[in-house]
C-alpha cells in the first residue's frame, strides 16, 4: 500500500555489499561496511546493515514515542535512551533478522511507559514496517 503523502524521501547507494561502503546523496552519511566475524567475517573497520538498522529503528522510536507523548501531554525524561538490538541468522531456507529495543524511560512510571511505548510502537515508522515480518521485543529498562 503507497504512502498517503510522501513528507521525505532517503536515498542511498551501497556498493560491495557487506564489505564494500554505503554512501547518502546528499554527503551526510559515508560509511565503509565489514563483515562481522559472526557471519564468517574479520569484523572490519567498517558497521554492518544491521547496526545501522538497530541505530535507525532505536532513533525512529524515540522520535515515536516524542510525538505520543506530546499528543498525551506526558512530559519525558530529557534523558530517554533506546537500545536496539537487531539480530540476524538463518530462518527456513533463508535468512532474517529480529530486533529488541531496550527503552529507558528513567523514573517514569512503569505502567505509564509501557502504555506509552505501546502506543508508540503503533506509531513508529520501522515498527510498521516490521509488524508481522519479524519478532520485535520492546523492553522497558
Amino acid at each position: 500500500m503507497a504512502l498517503d503523502n510522501v513528507l521525505y524521501t532517503a536515498k542511498a547507494t551501497a556498493t560491495g555489499g557487506r564489505d564494500g561502503s554505503a554512501k547518502s546523496d546528499d554527503g551526510r552519511l559515508e560509511v565503509g561496511l565489514s563483515v562481522p566475524k559472526g557471519l564468517g567475517g574479520d569484523d572490519g573497520q567498517g558497521t554492518n546493515p544491521e547496526q545501522l538498522f538497530a541505530a535507525g529503528y532505536a532513533a525512529c522510536f524515540i522520535g515515536a514515542l516524542k510525538k505520543v507523548a506530546g499528543d498525551q501531554k506526558i512530559k519525558l525524561p530529557r534523558d530517554v535512551s533506546i537500545t536496539g538490538e537487531v539480530s540476524i541468522g538463518p530462518k527456513g531456507s533463508g535468512f532474517s533478522i529480529d530486533a529488541k529495543l531496550t527503552i529507558n524511560l528513567g523514573d517514569m512510571d512503569k505502567e505509564q511507559a509501557r502504555a506509552l511505548v505501546d502506543t508508540a510502537h503503533q506509531v513508529c515508522p520501522y515498527s510498521n514496517a516490521t509488524r508481522g515480518n519479524i519478532d520485535v521485543e520492546l523492553v522497558i529498562a
